[in-house]
């Protein structure tokens, strides 16, 4: 308990640097985002709106330690500003409509790729020299050179473009409305297997090899002979004794991936114009939304320190070394 606490502080000391950056960054950089969409009307408004939009980016002219006050407190509102690019809409709200989809398709390609890659790194390491051992290792390394986004053209081009088995783009077929129901949830799911395979395939040779070069270290140590002395099940030793003890390294590894899952594969977002936060912040870069990025920036801070939080209590729950510290 005492280690969830002492990490719990140091989140919560993270959380308020990365908050803190948020605000002074912006207002450090020349210009603001009122002078920007100002500029782009091109004399359009008259001079005095110039004022009323700083005051609804919440530039204003008091003294920065206010201006922190004031924008510590919107953020526990759940108000991150108005958005640039999509004005007059709220970042939050901005943010909310690609949240779902990209924790939706790399969230379950990191789930997918992790439980795979894991189980294949279990099993390579329990039959070494097998076929899987063997010939599995250097294709996915083979693969796994590749960048998300080329495979993604790849399988976009042969399987979408070529015999049109797989939609080419969007998250769902442009004659259906979000609903509960099966048409939908089926046209969701077929947008989906493409993007989803491309992310599994090019990571799938990291997981594999990270859980086999600690399987093969956990396989030499005295506790797993023991196990096989005293004439324990193979699959027990396997799983229970083995790939229990191997498995620390990869949850650290899916944490880590777990939060930048709100980053999104931005590329392969890009290719199939799947609309989550990896297309969101390339529509707020090239308009120079710096509310949206702001936003953004914030969701994947808070997402990872939230998920390296995940990954300290299923230590605890896995290793009981660290229960006694």
């Amino acid at each position: 308990m005492r280690h969830l606490l002492r990490n719990l502080g140091l989140y919560a000391v993270a959380a308020w640097a990365s908050l803190t950056l948020n605000f002074l960054i912006p207002r450090l950089m020349p210009g603001d985002p009122a002078s920007l969409m100002f500029a782009r009307f091109q004399g359009q408004l008259q001079p005095e709106a110039i004022d009323a939009l700083r005051l609804a980016f919440g530039f204003t002219d008091a003294p920065l330690y206010q201006q922190y006050f004031t924008y510590v407190l919107h953020l526990f509102q759940g108000d991150l500003g108005i958005s640039v690019a999509y004005f007059p809409a709220n970042v939050t709200e901005v943010i909310a409509t690609g949240l779902g989809w990209t924790l939706l398709l790399s969230g379950i390609a990191v789930i997918i790729a992790f439980s795979l890659g894991t189980a294949l790194g279990v099993v390579a390491t329990w039959r070494r020299g097998g076929w899987l051992d063997s010939v599995m290792p250097p294709v996915l390394i083979f693969l796994g050179a590749f960048p998300y986004f080329w495979l993604a053209m790849v399988l976009l081009y042969a399987l979408g473009f070529v015999f049109g088995i797989f939609p080419l783009r969007h998250a769902y077929s442009d004659t259906l409305a979000p609903a509960l129901s099966g048409e939908f949830i089926f046209s969701v799911v077929q947008h989906m297997v493409l993007p989803v395979a491309a992310i599994v395939i090019a990571s799938l040779g990291g997981w594999m090899l990270s859980m086999r070069s600690t399987m093969v270290g956990v396989l030499a140590e005295d506790y797993i002979t023991m196990a096989n002395a005293k004439g324990l099940s193979q699959k027990r030793i396997m799983f229970h004794y083995a790939a229990r003890n191997a498995l620390l390294p990869n949850i650290t590894g899916f944490g880590m991936a777990l939060g930048f899952v709100l980053s999104g594969s931005l590329l392969t977002e890009i290719v199939f114009s799947y609309p989550g936060q990896g297309y969101l912040l390339i529509q707020a870069v090239r308009n120079q939304d710096y509310p949206l990025m702001q936003g953004i920036f914030l969701t994947i801070t808070l997402a990872v320190l939230a998920a390296n939080l995940l990954v300290d209590v299923l230590y605890v729950w896995l290793d009981p070394r660290t229960r006694a510290r």
